[in-house]
């Protein structure tokens, strides 16, 4: 019983933040998602990976070995993932990348955190930072087919990381007065992604909800496998493999559906996979949270 109830607390405010944007937008009330967006991705999480990182007091072996096993995870989950989609004659740029690309942003930060305090949260932004690049490389060429994998360094979340991890590798801290600032800035994330998300589901118009589920249903076991897999396998510390497993598991990313709206994939496939594994990870990520806490 205090297991579950510590699952609860857990989960509870993630599950509640999304509802209070999905509530929001179906009372009628305006919600500028594009300038929410814009805000979250190019400022607040940001803030919030750079000074994640550089206040980090994770070793840097653990996060050299979860970089490395988040590399692999994503890695291994694209080959099994395009074998899935080739074998069920699915067309790859619209499935491939929802199937591997997790909501690790709008979910899995959050849930980290409240999970395992900032420790998880700094593993969290490392797996993040990861899917992040990943999503605007190869999950955008996949999708467009013509995009250089070199536009990512224009993304304000790349740099974030790129700085804030020579700030952890140097023992760099900025001034308190700075630091203080950037992290009432990346406060604001958390709170701003869940409910957008909320918001964005909301405004989804999903297609197919059979073949949504099957395939929602296949990416998250698959995902657990390979992470708890990978985990295993580079013996992670039980903090750093719990972040490892709720992560890759995370339901498909809103940004995929984004990307694929984008570049003319089938958006409203993608729509009704994010919907369907979003509501599925409802009951998924409490289960996987009780094993692996």
């Amino acid at each position: 019983m205090d297991l579950f109830l510590k699952v609860v607390e857990i989960t509870a405010p993630v599950f509640l933040l999304a509802a209070i944007g999905f509530v929001w937008v179906k009372l009628g009330f305006e919600y500028r998602v594009q300038f929410v967006t814009r805000l979250s991705m190019t400022l607040a999480v940001p803030a919030l990976i750079f000074v994640a990182l550089m206040e980090t007091e994770i070793p840097a072996d653990a996060l050299s070995r979860i970089s490395l096993a988040a590399i692999a995870g994503y890695v291994i989950a694209t080959i099994a993932a395009w074998a899935i989609v080739r074998l069920a004659n699915l067309e790859i740029r619209t499935y491939l990348a929802p199937i591997v690309m997790g909501n690790t942003g709008n979910i899995g930060l959050p849930l980290a955190f409240f999970a395992y305090g900032d420790e998880g949260l700094g593993y969290a932004v490392v797996v993040f930072a990861v899917s992040a690049i990943y999503a605007f490389t190869f999950g955008v060429w996949i999708v467009s087919k013509a995009s250089s994998p070199l536009a990512m360094f224009k993304e304000p979340m790349v740099a974030a990381t790129l700085l804030g991890t020579l700030f952890l590798w140097q023992g760099w801290q900025t001034p308190v007065f700075v630091t203080n600032t950037i992290s009432l800035v990346g406060q604001m994330a958390i709170p701003l992604m869940l409910v957008t998300l909320g918001v964005a589901v909301a405004r989804l118009t999903p297609n197919n909800l059979g073949r949504s589920f099957l395939i929602a249903l296949t990416k998250t076991s698959l995902c657990v496998i390979i992470a708890w897999t990978i985990g295993t396998w580079f013996e992670l510390p039980d903090v750093a493999f719990g972040i490892l497993v709720l992560q890759l598991a995370a339901p498909a990313a809103v940004t995929s559906y984004l990307i694929a709206e984008k570049y003319g994939a089938d958006a409203q496939a993608v729509a009704g996979l994010v919907v369907v594994s979003t509501l599925l990870s409802i009951l998924t990520l409490p289960v996987l949270l009780s094993i692996v806490l």
